[in-house]
């Protein structure tokens, strides 16, 4: 698909800023492009004030009333005085704004690097953090915004590779690896007795976090769904076993002064992580026609990275079979 062909292709600078602009602000003719491949995210200069960062949203992804919800829970966490980078409410409560067929939203711009998982007392200012938000998103659920499930980010994601994209010499393997470890995923689930969902952060790794004067700020909740709270945590173990148990131990420590955690869910760690390897393989798949992803993902979609993938699913099934990780 040529660039003229997609949607983002009319995202121009003057057309950005002529969003911005219709807001009430006077943009100073500065823009330029952040990294960000799901939606097209710029930071626009403002005359004799600090820049904005404009978000236009994918086309056709969420519908009006999902990001809004998105909206409402970061800036109800916001109102907790918790550190999320909240978007920006015009004088009609308004922080979904449309212009010429997109929509946008605004937010102020959050410096800062991201997080160091393998420093034990920032994970402890980490599980505090989560256990602040998640205290709040287990108040109510999300109403619009659907759940993670095996069903969207497994089977659905599975049936799209194998539809459209696997290569022929791999279709047998593929089917077969991903119908076991869909299997055991489920049966993963099917474990721990009665789950919990919470409206959750969704997507909770370190570019989403950014760490300044001593305290992390929680960015781009645009993957909030409701989900087991350790979905928002798993992300941030890193090293062998021993390593992640230790990284746990803080998280947990530092998240249970604000919020319970089911140990239970720690079933789940390894389970999510598998659908989380399955749903990225066919975002990007879904993706391959926004002349970004090919640009930005060459290797994706040949012989060879079909191969390894599935040589990391399988490896995966094996890391099911492990025992679970546990508190210390």
């Amino acid at each position: 698909m040529h660039d003229a062909q997609h949607p983002f292709h009319t995202l121009t600078p003057n057309f950005i800023m002529d969003a911005v602009e219709s807001q009430g602000y006077r943009c100073d003719c500065r823009t330029s492009a952040l990294n960000s491949y799901e939606n097209r995210v710029y930071q626009v200069g403002i005359e004799e004030e600090k820049p904005l960062i404009t978000k236009f949203y994918r086309p056709g992804r969420w519908s009006d009333e999902q990001i809004v919800e998105e909206h409402r829970f970061c800036l109800e966490l916001a109102e907790h005085e918790l550190s999320v980078v909240a978007p920006i409410v015009n004088a009609s409560g308004e922080s979904l704004f449309h212009y010429q067929g997109f929509r946008f939203a605004l937010y102020p711009r959050q410096g800062g690097h991201a997080p160091e998982f393998d420093n034990d007392d920032n994970l402890l200012i980490l599980g505090r953090m989560l256990g602040r938000i998640h205290s709040i998103g287990s108040v109510r659920p999300f109403q619009h915004r659907p759940a993670l499930e095996s069903r969207d980010f497994g089977y659905d994601s599975v049936a799209l590779i194998g539809e459209r994209f696997i290569p022929q010499e791999y279709r047998e393997s593929y089917e077969a690896v991903t119908s076991q470890l869909l299997q055991v995923v489920d049966e993963a689930f099917a474990s721990v007795p009665q789950v919990r969902y919470i409206r959750a952060h969704g997507d909770c790794h370190a570019g989403n976090i950014l760490w300044r004067d001593d305290a992390p700020h929680f960015v781009d909740f645009d993957d909030a769904r409701m989900a087991p709270a350790v979905q928002d945590l798993w992300m941030m173990l890193s090293g062998e076993r021993p390593r992640q148990l230790v990284q746990l131990a803080q998280l947990i420590k530092g998240y249970e002064e604000f919020c319970d955690f089911n140990p239970a869910e720690l079933r789940l760690v390894e389970a999510l992580r598998a659908l989380r390897m399955l749903h990225y393989s066919a975002w990007l798949a879904r993706r391959w026609d926004d002349p970004a992803f090919p640009t930005a993902f060459p290797w994706f979609n040949t012989v060879r990275y079909w191969g390894e993938h599935i040589l990391q699913l399988r490896e995966q099934v094996a890391a099911l079979d492990e025992p679970p990780l546990v508190l210390l």
